[in-house]
């Protein structure tokens, strides 16, 4: 992640990645969903899979939003940053790409039974 300062910057980052040893700091957002304000920073060890990520991490950070229950996971459009990609749930954070202080988002489809007319 690139720096804008106004001054030198001769320092080296506090949340650069060597700092965290076997750990990530990964972001994670669920796109057009007005709840969350911003996304989740999780932190994470290196050797997590994607689904342990989302099952422990991810889905109890959701849970108090009463659409939760309602996603279709199968049909979840996944992106790291601005680039899709299908993840494997078996394999790594790492196998997956995702890097430290990647941001995934989340884009979900809803039924509409959820977003009833006015």
């Amino acid at each position: 992640m690139s720096v804008k300062a106004i001054g030198s910057y001769e320092f080296p980052s506090r949340d650069r990645a060597e700092v965290f040893g076997d750990n990530l700091i990964v972001y994670f957002g669920w796109e057009q969903h007005l709840l969350f304000a911003a996304p989740f920073l999780l932190f994470t060890p290196r050797n997590t899979t994607f689904g342990e990520m989302i099952e422990e991490r991810v889905k109890p950070l959701l849970a108090p939003d009463p659409q939760a229950s309602a996603i279709d996971w199968q049909a979840v459009e996944w992106l790291n940053g601005d680039t899709p990609f299908e993840p494997d749930f078996a394999a790594t954070l790492e196998v997956n790409g995702i890097g430290h202080k990647d941001h995934i988002r989340m884009i979900t489809p809803f039924p509409s039974a959820l977003f009833p007319n006015p």
